[in-house]
């Protein structure tokens, strides 16, 4: 599809999909705040031309809509994915009429990978030492701790293996010459450098910025480990990444020939430096810790590089349109890895690791459980908290009809599984512990078990200011400050009020119900199932806590949570001021928002 950047801007200036920004826009804060109003509203791209104290353009926004990533991708790279599943199951054993059918998968195949070239243009000027203080790194929240890449393309190759990683992770900037580098536990890159350290050797690494679109795809794709990030590009670009040799003498890497920008150094092992806070993709900041130091040797760019960015804070940002396409994209491979998963969806209105649904089979008494287990220890889903399974096909993207389907099925004496102690996402501090915390599993199979209730008619009871229905079975109510009354969920379990309802989430806001978006944000990225779940008894049979309704999930802000993104009030202020100076001929596409 795209050879480059500048290939897929091009089809979006002709499409009327990117928008130039003239006006002069300082990276710290001020253009992420432009950039979050115009996705809000379902806006174009943005090339900001003259961003303060940089002599390069940022490009933002490129893949903020379904029609984006379409102009993006197209259809072929989801039809190849079918093919090569069809493939899969049909050549068993293979036969040569079936082979030949499906001729054109291997012409295709000769496509994958990379294809060394002679001319990059990501090597026509090289800074060393470098000087990263020139490039316009943004700024997006007040409380950050620094500036950071934010689309970066961070390349290493296993030390013993040579198998490469593609993946995407932060890197602050500290100075002219070096980073921090975000390695989360599941990380390719991290284990890379774990092998590194453990020898006492530095470890190579390169970060490419721009680039074919298929690279930032495929960095953040979830592929297991080991699966060549390269590959999965060459699949969607539809042609090899192509490569040239590196200038810089006795670095081991490649340069992708393509790229706007390289970043060509290495991680010394045992040097730590403090890394944030930074607002992060939950719509909360991610505290400060210790993270490892990317020194950086030289800068590879065109002549005429363009600093491609994107902006992370509270779903749905640009990450939630490239997540829910890779989910599409990959979905058929699931029961290829799993066979007995039929259909599996992330939410990414809860940051995707939070909450994930999963269609299974059941052919004999609890077999979703080994689903279930299949599920969280595939790749970066075993990183998944709360992970609902049912076995009879539904709509996953459908959350309201889908969480009836399960509250009505749900038997909470056996159906629902929390384990404790387990490893969880980096950037979720609801149990008070970093990369420490607890999950759960709820089934809902077979045939209903009980009638929803719909409506409530009954009393509050005291310290209960509203309730909202958010679906059948599901009460939302807005209870007192955790900090004033840690105890009311538990209280409210045994409330009589609500003994007709399967499930009750005590909130901060109960208007949080009207939208399931932000039922979905508010409920899964605040609470922990092993602090946070409650019920009207619980008792132990045969080694298994079992629940007896009503259940409540108690989702409200705790003492020790980060703080909520929130705008500055002075940025906002000067945005205001300033939207005509952006936009002065106008924002005609928010008048058809609809169209994005």
């Amino acid at each position: 599809m795209h050879r480059n950047l500048r290939s897929y801007l091009s089809l979006l200036e002709r499409e009327k999909e990117i928008i130039n920004v003239e006006a002069e826009v300082d990276p710290y804060l001020e253009l992420a705040e432009v950039h979050r109003r115009v996705i809000e509203r379902g806006g174009p791209a943005l090339l900001f031309h003259r961003v303060k104290g940089s002599r390069y353009p940022v490009v933002t926004n490129m893949f903020g809509t379904a029609r984006r990533i379409s102009l993006a991708f197209g259809s072929k790279p989801e039809a190849l994915v079918r093919e090569v599943v069809h493939v899969a199951e049909s050549l068993l054993p293979p036969k040569p009429a079936a082979l030949w059918h499906h001729r054109s998968l291997a012409l295709d195949a000769l496509k994958l990978g990379t294809r060394r070239v002679r001319r990059a243009p990501v090597a026509e000027v090289m800074d060393s030492p470098a000087r990263l203080e020139e490039l316009p790194v943004l700024t997006t929240w007040q409380e950050d701790g620094g500036p950071f890449f934010t689309l970066p393309l961070v390349y290493t190759e296993h030390p013993q293996t040579g198998k490469h990683n593609l993946g995407m992770y932060r890197l602050q900037r500290f100075d002219a010459r070096s980073t921090g580098v975000h390695w989360q536990i599941h990380k390719g890159g991290g284990f890379h450098y774990h092998e590194a350290e453990s020898a006492g050797q530095p470890l190579p690494l390169s970060v490419f910025l721009g680039g074919p679109p298929a690279l930032i795809l495929s960095a953040i794709a979830p592929l297991p480990e080991d699966v060549p990030e390269l590959v999965l590009a060459s699949v969607l670009a539809g042609e090899k990444i192509r490569v040239a040799s590196n200038p810089l003498e006795g670095h081991p890497h490649r340069l992708v020939a393509e790229a706007e920008f390289a970043l060509v150094g290495r991680v010394a092992p045992r040097v730590r430096k403090a890394e944030g806070p930074f607002g992060d993709h939950y719509g909360y900041y991610s505290l400060q810790h210790d993270y490892p130091v990317f020194s950086v040797e030289a800068v590879f760019h065109r002549r005429d590089a363009v600093y491609p960015a994107t902006v992370v804070g509270k779903p749905r940002q640009e990450d939630f349109f490239i997540g829910d396409y890779l989910q599409q994209l990959l979905s058929p491979l699931f029961p290829l890895v799993m066979p007995s998963v039929r259909d599996l969806w992330s939410y990414g209105e809860t940051g995707f690791h939070s909450l994930a649904a999963a269609v299974v089979r059941e052919r004999y008494a609890r077999e979703a459980l080994v689903s279930g287990f299949r599920i969280l220890g595939e790749g970066q889903l075993s990183l998944t908290k709360f992970l609902l399974l049912t076995d009879t096909p539904q709509d996953l993207r459908d959350f309201r009809k889908l969480f009836e389907h399960m509250l009505a099925r749900v038997r909470w004496e056996s159906d629902l599984f929390v384990f404790s102690n387990v490893s969880m996402d980096t950037l979720d501090y609801t149990s008070g512990k970093v990369n420490e915390g607890s999950k759960a599993i709820m089934l809902g199979l077979g045939e209903p078990v009980r009638e929803l209730p719909r409506e409530f008619r009954g009393e509050l009871p005291s310290g209960v200011s509203r309730a909202e229905v958010f679906c059948g079975g599901c009460l939302v109510v807005e209870g007192s400050p955790y900090a004033e009354d840690p105890e009311q969920a538990s209280r409210l379990a045994r409330e009589e009020a609500f003994a007709a309802w399967p499930l009750v989430v005590l909130h901060d806001d109960a208007g949080v119900a009207r939208s399931a978006a932000d039922f979905l944000w508010a409920t899964w990225t605040r609470f922990e199932p092993a602090s946070d779940l409650h019920a009207a008894e619980t008792s132990v049979r045969r080694h298994h806590l079992s629940y007896h309704p009503p259940v409540v999930i108690d989702a409200r802000m705790k003492p020790g949570y980060p703080d909520e993104l929130v705008v500055r009030p002075d940025i906002a202020q000067l945005v205001d001021r300033r939207w005509s100076e952006y936009f002065p001929g106008g924002t005609g596409w928010q008048d058809r928002a609809g169209k994005y």
